[in-house]
């Protein structure tokens, strides 16, 4: 759920490194584990296999799913961490191997928000669906991992997992991190910007490594819960700097669900974004 970990810590420091870099690692296997939809041992799979039933769950897993909550209404029931069954249908491998129309639309009613009942402390889901957090857990991890090494020094740190990031302060020397967007028409090879950070979260939403490709129509991963379908005339690419990555990253995500008017919302929403069309 994390993705790659990396942490810039700027200090001479070697031992005291070491022990937030531990620190650090320690915090994402934590959520990995707690959060993961591939495991057998947590609170996800206690959920997702209660057939029904409610289930009690603790203080920070109700707090990401009234974060959850809020996302599919301020969506309109785009943003909906019950739709990962539709997983079971879509591969983005890049090839050009598009899903049964008939097996997407089967998928539909075990798909929805507005089918679970959630009373803090207790969340039930109804048989035959699942929740995923998938969509928010990379976010949050770099979230919690700022704000538990922020606790241990006093110099600037940026926490990145798999192009998430967070800032805490500037460089030792009063200079700024210095933090590039991809391009995804040339991923890994090309920039689009580059951007001096200081403090905050940074975080990208696009099809650079996940979609399909058929009759030269691209397919984006990102799909509208309500159709199973992927949202039309999307951006390549979306990112959003605002003051925490959870928050970066449901606006950079919002964005792309809004198809052709992600420009439109961003502006909309007055935060610093970089947005790359496939025009």
């Amino acid at each position: 759920m994390a993705g790659p970990c990396e942490v810039l810590i700027d200090t001479r420091d070697a031992a005291s490194a070491e022990k937030l870099f531990r620190l650090a690692e320690e915090e994402a296997r934590r959520i990995e584990r707690k959060f993961s939809r591939y495991r057998d041992d947590n609170i996800v799979y206690r959920i997702n296999h209660a057939n029904g039933k409610p289930v009690e769950v603790d203080e920070e897993t109700a707090s990401l799913l009234d974060f959850a909550a809020a996302c599919a209404g301020l969506s309109g029931g785009k943003f909906d961490i019950t739709s990962g069954l539709l997983r079971q249908v879509w591969r983005f491998d890049g090839s050009d191997r598009l899903p049964d129309p008939e097996a997407v639309a089967a998928l539909l009613p075990r798909i929805g928000w507005s089918k679970v009942r959630w009373e803090r402390p207790f969340f039930t889901l109804p048989a035959g669906m699942e929740i995923d957090f998938g969509g928010i857990g990379k976010e949050y991890a770099v979230d919690r991992t700022a704000q538990l090494l922020s606790q241990h020094l006093q110099t600037g740190i940026l926490i990145n997992y798999g192009g998430d990031l967070f800032a805490v302060g500037p460089r030792v020397d009063g200079s700024l991190w210095q933090v590039g967007i991809d391009d995804p028409a040339a991923s890994g090879k090309k920039l689009v910007a580059k951007i001096p950070l200081k403090q905050g979260g940074l975080a990208t939403s696009g099809d650079a490594r996940r979609y399909l490709l058929k009759d030269n129509i691209r397919y984006s991963h990102i799909l509208d819960p309500r159709t199973g379908w992927p949202v039309e005339n999307a951006p390549r690419s979306v990112s959003v700097l605002a003051s925490t990555c959870l928050e970066a990253g449901m606006l950079a995500t919002f964005a792309m669900l809004q198809g052709s008017e992600a420009r439109t919302f961003l502006e909309g929403e007055g935060v610093p974004f970089w947005l790359v069309t496939g025009d």
